[in-house]
């Protein structure tokens, strides 16, 4: 059956949201006297959460109580300053545009609370992708495929016609589970390895690339 479905997730596949992530995270250990993180480092960092993150971040972890309010002061900065820096990544705009014009439904997923994935979704994409969607209870570990298939219901769309599209290993197993192919991206934060690993179906290093899979019904596989 021909691709007609793609559903994306949202950080570090559609959006870059690096800067933004380590301003806020920085601000946070400078508050308590911690020193600061590279974006490397944080871009390493990120996991399943914030919370995660800062406790990463944190020199002494979860073992530091003070790890807790570092984790507060981030929350308060990056809602307050997310946006400033976060941006599309080169070429995704011009994807979404091609891919709605050829007759593609399209979705988002993430595990963000659910308002703040339709901000995001508004604020960055407006119409180009109908359907976003979060988790009503915040934060929550990958890689549950409940959004997926929420998303797939909303948009009315079939399993096998339906290519899901994120940049972890975490998100590749989502895949699996929703019984959707995955689509390793490795413009994000992670690399091809762990997304080969965790078995993606294809891996591509560009939204060219993409395009050429959703709209080439022929192509099994790109590993």
């Amino acid at each position: 059956m021909k691709y007609n479905t793609v559903i994306f997730d949202l950080d570090g596949t559609l959006l870059n949201t690096l800067e933004d992530l380590g301003d806020s995270v920085n601000h946070a250990l400078k508050s308590f006297g911690y020193p600061e993180r590279t974006y490397e480092e944080v871009r390493r960092f990120v996991g399943n959460g914030i919370k995660e993150l800062m406790f990463k971040a944190v020199p002494k972890g979860t073992d530091n109580e003070t790890a807790l309010k570092c984790l507060q002061a981030f929350k308060d900065h990056y809602k307050t300053n997310m946006q400033h820096k976060t941006a599309p990544y080169d070429g995704i705009l011009e994807l979404l545009e091609t891919l709605k014009s050829n007759g593609f439904k399209l979705g988002i997923v993430s595990n963000k609370y659910d308002f703040g994935v339709k901000n995001l979704n508004k604020y960055y994409f407006k119409d180009l992708i109908p359907v976003a969607i979060g988790e009503r209870e915040g934060v929550r570990r990958k890689p549950a495929p409940d959004t997926v298939l929420t998303a797939m219901k909303e948009l009315n769309a079939q399993k096998e016609s339906t290519l899901y599209v994120g940049d972890s290993g975490s998100d590749m197993i989502t895949a699996q589970n929703a019984g959707v192919k995955g689509i390793g991206v490795t413009w994000g934060f992670r690399d091809a390895k762990s997304l080969k690993e965790s078995g993606a179906d294809f891996l591509v290093d560009s939204p060219a690339q993409l395009l050429d899979i959703a709209q080439n019904t022929e192509c099994e596989t790109a590993l």
